[in-house]
C-alpha cells in the first residue's frame, strides 16, 4: 500500500505522528459530558488527566455548540474559560480556545492559549481575523452550515464534499490575506455541524481530499451523533467504539490532529494499529 496520499504521510509511515487534542468543556450543557467540568478545579484536573494520557493539545471551550444549543455571552464565556486557560497553559504543551467570539479569543490568547479553534472559521466576528493575525496564534477553521441552534434542522448541499472544500479554501485565503501564515492554519470539515448522517460519511470517506488545501487537517468525530445513528442510537458516553474506528480511518488517510474526549483509549488504538501497519514493511 502506498504510504503517501495526496502528499500526506499516513499511518503506514514510521514518521506519521498524529496529535491528540483532548476536550475540556467548561459548560453546563455540553452534549458529551453535560456540566461535569464546569467547576474550575474539576476542569483543570480533567485537563491534567488528559495531558497525562498523552494529549498534546487541550481544547478549552466555554460555549456548548451541540445541536440546538443557545449562544452564551462573550463575558460569561470569558469568565468560564480564562481561569482554566491560565492554569492549564502552565502545564499543557499547547492550549486551544474553542470559541467563535473575538472578545473571547483575545482574552484566551492573553491568558496563554496559542491556538484558536473556531467553528465559524472566523466569520462570526470579522475582527477575529485581525486578533489571530496580530497574536501569531494558530487557527483551526471549521465548516458549519447554519448555527448550533438550527444547524441540524434541514442540512442540504449541492455536493457536500465540494461545498465544504470550497468554503474552507475561501476561509484559508481570507486568513492568508489577513497576514496569517499558511503553516499556522488547520482545517476541519466539521463532522456533525449542519450535516446529515450521509453527509458525514461522504466527508469522512473522502477526508484525504482536504490535503489539497495544503494545511493540517483536524478531525472531530468523538462521541458524535452519527455514531449513534449507525449503532442503535447509543448515547454519547457509549460511542467509544465508533469514535475509535473513525480515528483509525482518519489515520489511514493522514489526518494530523484528532479532537477526542477519550484520550487514553485513542492513544492505545493508534499505537496498536500503527505497530501492526508498520510491522509488515
Amino acid at each position: 500500500e502506498s504510504r503517501r496520499m495526496n502528499g500526506a504521510i499516513t499511518v503506514h509511515d514510521p514518521h506519521y505522528k498524529p496529535v491528540i487534542m483532548g476536550v475540556v468543556n467548561v459548560t453546563p450543557d455540553s452534549f458529551s459530558d453535560g456540566g461535569k467540568f464546569l467547576c474550575k478545579d474539576k476542569a483543570i484536573a480533567h485537563a491534567l488527566k488528559l495531558i497525562d494520557e498523552g494529549a498534546k493539545i487541550i481544547d478549552i471551550g466555554g460555549e456548548s455548540t451541540r445541536p440546538g444549543s443557545d449562544p452564551v455571552s462573550a463575558e460569561e464565556e470569558i469568565a468560564r474559560v480564562v481561569p482554566v486557560i491560565e492554569a492549564v497553559s502552565l502545564i499543557a504543551p499547547l492550549v486551544s480556545i474553542d470559541t467563535r467570539h473575538a472578545l473571547v479569543m483575545k482574552a484566551a490568547l492573553k491568558a496563554g492559549a496559542t491556538l484558536v479553534n473556531d467553528i465559524s472559521a472566523l466569520t462570526h466576528n470579522p475582527e477575529g481575523l485581525k486578533i489571530v493575525s496580530n497574536s501569531g496564534a494558530r487557527i483551526c477553521l471549521m465548516h458549519m452550515q447554519g448555527t448550533p441552534k438550527n444547524m441540524q434542522e434541514k442540512p442540504s448541499y449541492n455536493n457536500v464534499l465540494e461545498d465544504v472544500f470550497e468554503y474552507l479554501k475561501q476561509r484559508v485565503h481570507a486568513c492568508l490575506d489577513a497576514g496569517i501564515a499558511k503553516d499556522k492554519i488547520i482545517v476541519d470539515p466539521g463532522i456533525g455541524f449542519g450535516k446529515t448522517l450521509e453527509h458525514n460519511l461522504i466527508l469522512l470517506g473522502n477526508i484525504r481530499k482536504f490535503h489539497d488545501l495544503g494545511c493540517e487537517i483536524l478531525l472531530g468525530t468523538s462521541r458524535k451523533s452519527f455514531i449513534g445513528g449507525l449503532s442503535n442510537n447509543d448515547p454519547a458516553d457509549e460511542r467509544i467504539g465508533g469514535s475509535l474506528s473513525s480515528v483509525i480511518w482518519g489515520a489511514t488517510q493522514g489526518v494530523h490532529i484528532f479532537r477526542v474526549h477519550d484520550v487514553k483509549e485513542t492513544m492505545q488504538a493508534l499505537k496498536v494499529y500503527k505497530a501492526i501497519a508498520t510491522s509488515g514493511l
